[in-house]
């Protein structure tokens, strides 16, 4: 099956083409995958520290946005994180906020009192095709976990916030990759929570692999086809090239590029929201601590990096695709493997223009 998976572009990747190619980077995930509850969560720590104390520059761009993330209005005014990225599914928003905040407040006992309170960034997906949302079945502990065992190696696929998430109308989740901007010497790496699309309009490099899949599909995809799209998806850059906030937004804004390329159309339900972060410094949160000293990339050299952007999260939607096991959750709803469905076909190997 690997051999049907496509690689995009001709930029090198790192070594585990994945974001934790980027130095520093690190993933863990939680999953909850018991009958009904096809849920989790999944942390992205910029670095080993605390962001609190140790604040990340950073920037989000937002596609389309039908979305109930926290922590975007901070983050849109000061241009850093104060807390590590976490992903899980939309009605579980509010406990894993509050794991952050517990968290920081544990970790820094005078934030909210002679301190600034914490910003939590937490994005979200609906998997309430397979996961029964109501339950809200995510909580502190699930978070914690998920924090504790990020590492630079981590799983793809139906794993942590993308246990439960449906991509295409095939089973979507998290998806990773990497690719080395030459020209500026530096990294950049995607992860997605890929949880959008309609099956006639997934293109794998060029190849519209969705027409042919839904006019042979036995029994047709669960969600209908002239139907309003209801997914998300949200895309993670990293890089290890010195940027400011407002270079990290115009990266941000690189993911839509890979996005489109498999066939997004940012649906009217769909909340399509990217976030680029550098690890190239760090911003001290006491005015005590100098600022930075940083020669930020000149402007002329972003070309390579936003190519890099747009093949590592065109490369990562679909590894979020191969890499997920077929998934059945809430009331018998399944979702089928791509990799599986596939599995009879000729390489797609080769982009078609």
């Amino acid at each position: 099956m690997a051999g049907l998976l496509p690689r995009i572009g001709s930029l090198a990747s790192g070594a585990r083409d994945a974001i934790t190619d980027v130095p520093g980077v690190t993933v863990g995930h939680h999953t909850l995958a018991d009958g009904g509850v096809q849920t989790g969560v999944t942390v992205v720590r910029p670095h080993a520290g605390d962001p609190y104390r140790d604040k990340v520059p950073a920037a989000a761009a937002v596609l389309n946005g039908f979305g109930k993330s926290v922590g975007l209005v901070q983050l849109r005014e000061l241009g850093v994180l104060e807390t590590p990225i976490a992903l899980t599914n939309t009605y579980s928003v509010p406990a894993v906020a509050q794991a952050q905040i517990r968290q920081c407040v544990a970790a820094n006992p005078e934030s909210g009192r002679s301190l600034p309170t914490v910003n939590p960034l937490v994005f979200e997906c609906n998997d309430g095709f397979l996961n029964d949302i109501q339950r809200m079945a995510v909580d502190e502990a699930h978070y914690l976990q998920a924090h504790a065992g990020a590492a630079p190696d981590f799983a793809q696929g139906a794993v942590g916030a993308g246990r439960g998430m449906s991509c295409f109308a095939l089973k979507g989740g998290i998806g990773s990759a990497s690719r080395r901007a030459a020209g500026a010497e530096c990294t950049v790496g995607a992860l997605v929570l890929a949880n959008f699309g309609k099956l006639p309009q997934l293109v794998v490099a060029g190849h519209r692999v969705g027409e042919r899949l839904a006019a042979q599909a036995s029994p047709p995809p669960a969600a209908p086809a002239d139907g309003p799209e209801k997914g998300s998806i949200i895309l993670l850059l990293a890089t290890d090239a010195a940027l400011d906030a407002r270079q990290l937004r115009r990266l941000a804004m690189r993911a839509a590029a890979g996005l489109a390329r498999t066939g997004s159309v940012y649906g009217h339900g769909s909340g399509d929201i990217a976030l680029a972060f550098s690890t190239a410094y760090t911003v001290p949160h006491l005015p005590q601590r100098a600022m930075p000293a940083v020669a930020m990339l000149h402007e002329t050299r972003l070309d390579d990096l936003f190519e890099a952007a747009a093949d590592a999260c065109e490369q990562a939607i679909l590894h979020a695709l191969w890499r997920a096991e077929a998934v059945t959750g809430r009331d018998g709803h399944r979702r089928e493997s791509l990799a599986d469905l596939v599995a009879g076909w000729p390489s797609l190997s080769t982009r078609r223009a």
